[in-house]
C-alpha cells in the first residue's frame, strides 16, 4: 500500500457498528488504545472489513480513514 498520508497506525478491527448509510469502525492499535472512524457502509463493504481483521487508521489533517492491504 502506498499513500501520501504520513500517519498510519496498524491495528485490529475490534467492532463495526453499521447503519443504513454509515459504519463506525473501532480499531484496536494496542496498549489499550483505540481509534474510531466513521466511513460509508459501502466503503466498509468494498474494503471487506470484518471484526478481527487487520487494518490501518490513516490520518491526514483532521480526517481519519481506514485502509487495508
Amino acid at each position: 500500500m502506498n499513500i501520501s498520508a504520513r500517519n498510519c497506525l496498524k491495528g485490529t478491527i475490534k467492532s463495526i457498528t453499521r447503519g443504513p448509510v454509515m459504519a463506525e469502525i473501532v480499531l484496536d492499535i494496542g496498549n489499550g488504545v483505540q481509534v474510531t472512524s466513521v466511513i460509508t457502509a459501502k466503503a466498509a463493504d468494498n474494503l471487506g472489513l470484518k471484526e478481527g481483521k487487520e487494518a490501518y487508521a490513516v490520518m491526514k489533517s483532521t480526517e481519519v480513514m481506514i485502509a487495508v492491504d
